[in-house]
């Protein structure tokens, strides 16, 4: 081909391109139209449900709640007097200035002075005086977010006099490991504390600098909570020892080799947690996920004082004559719970949470160390308010019983065999000065395991869920 006849097939090939292009930027617009549209009205619809959600809410609020009142219509003011109503509120803000609100001032934190001049050209400090001899005070909270530094050791030896002399390197978390103990704790912090998942602290570093591989950081949690067994020992031989415990269970999700029913390879994995309610130590026992009443019967059954629990079988036993160095407490919280779900509507089941509810009434006019109540002072109070309120919730459960209409695998019978089980436990509370009436301790305890679990989804062996 000549030269010209080569440039002319590459001048149409050119224009064919272009046509192309303008065909492609021309489809472009048109999606990018209707993607803007699409997002304009899932936003609309968003909006609208998000409204319709909170009027919802409100309204059920509204419903629900017996102690709404409707406000008797106030009378008609004159204009005079709400003009000196509006004068008195304007006045109260402006004594309040900030809402009547302090500044905290942190005393707690690092805390770095800095001295400012002024900075305006015209000044001249050597002509200037003082305008005030005490400086105007302003602070600011900086922030510094997660910083990685790495520190390389040159590392120097000697020989004198026949001897060895070498540099040493400040002490690592482990053998050989370039992770000091700052790494590690914070890395621990995260896990346990703030209850991210690795995969999650993982992203975390990353995002602030430093790239952690996941087999690294597993590593070096499975080597910290090693160090911490001795603890951990420490810690559960405590919370056994003291006379008055609290426990319950919860679950993670575990991945394991066997299908369940529905031919997923994942079962829950079941915690004991036993709180020492005088020395306020909590423990975890694991035992491959096992829910056995052998599990808590084992770590309980020898020891001794009061046992504080809901109504799961394993904790009942704890009652009999088998564990005579034991004294079980229920939980009032579980009971009232019971009665809760039968709905409002259900009569017989508000009279019980109201009755609940005067135990709960009366034990919170007092509280064992407050303007010096005492143990023995607190064993009195409810030796006087507890067995009329007692007896008459007794007197509810015998009456409703008896008349006869009591569905049978109703919630209201389920709530009230559950009552009944617990009955000679729930006495035994108010013969103490010192317990509480429901194990909302160590259910505040459960709230990290809930939170992990939630962020977690699941542990990859047993192994994993007892490490956390």
């Amino acid at each position: 081909m000549k030269k010209d006849e080569i440039i002319e097939l590459l001048k149409e090939q050119i224009k064919g391109l272009r046509d192309d292009n303008n065909r492609l930027l021309d489809q472009i617009d048109a999606l990018i139209k209707e993607v803007s549209s699409l997002k304009e009205a899932l936003l609309q619809k968003g909006e609208s449900l998000s409204k319709q959600q909170r009027l919802t809410k409100g309204l059920a609020k509204l419903v629900s709640n017996t102690s709404e009142q409707q406000q008797a219509p106030q009378s008609a003011i004159s204009e005079e007097e709400r003009q000196k109503i509006e004068a008195e509120k304007a006045d109260k803000r402006k004594a309040r200035k900030n809402n009547g609100a302090k500044r905290d001032m942190h005393y707690e934190m690092e805390e770095e002075e800095h001295v400012v001049y002024p900075d305006d050209p015209d000044f001249d400090i050597n002509k200037a005086r003082l305008f005030t001899t005490v400086p105007r005070i302003c602070v600011r909270y900086e922030c510094v977010p997660m910083r990685f530094i790495k520190h390389v050791y040159k590392i120097h030896t000697y020989t004198q006099e026949g001897r060895l002399f070498e540099g040493k390197t400040p002490a690592s978390a482990f053998l050989n490991s370039s992770y000091d103990g700052s790494f590690i704790a914070g890395l621990m912090e995260l896990r346990y504390i703030q209850s991210l998942p690795v995969e999650r602290i993982i992203n975390y570093f990353e995002s602030h600098g430093f790239t952690l591989k996941k087999p690294t950081a597993h590593k070096l949690i499975e080597k910290a909570s090693n160090l911490f067994e001795n603890l951990y020992k420490c810690i559960r031989q405590t919370a056994l020892s003291d006379p008055y415990k609290a426990a319950d269970e919860t679950y993670y999700k575990i991945l394991v080799p066997e299908k369940n029913s529905k031919g997923k390879g994942v079962r829950k994995g079941y915690l004991w947690v036993v709180v020492g309610i005088n020395t306020r130590m909590i423990y975890l026992l694991y035992d491959d996920g096992s829910w056995s009443e052998r599990v808590i019967l084992n770590e309980l059954g020898s020891c001794k004082g009061i046992i504080q629990s809901d109504g799961y079988s394993p904790y009942r036993k704890l009652e009999s004559d088998a564990y005579p160095n034991i004294t079980r407490i229920p939980c009032l919280q579980h009971i009232k719970r019971k009665f809760i779900d039968c709905g409002e509507k259900d009569p017989d089941a508000k009279r019980i949470v109201e009755l609940i509810n005067a135990l709960y009434q009366n034990e919170h006019k007092h509280k064992v160390g407050v303007e010096g109540w005492t143990v023995e002072q607190n064993l009195m109070h409810r030796k006087k308010y507890a067995p009329d309120i007692l007896g008459e919730i007794k007197d509810v459960l015998d009456e409703i019983e008896e008349r006869g209409d009591l569905l049978p695998k109703s919630e209201l019978q389920e709530a009230i065999t559950y009552l009944r089980n617990e009955w000679n436990a729930v006495v035994d509370i108010f013969n103490y000065g010192d317990t509480y009436l429901d194990n909302n301790m160590v259910e505040r305890m459960n709230r990290y395991i809930s939170l992990s679990r939630k962020n977690s989804l699941f542990f990859g062996s047993h192994k994993g869920a007892e490490r956390g």
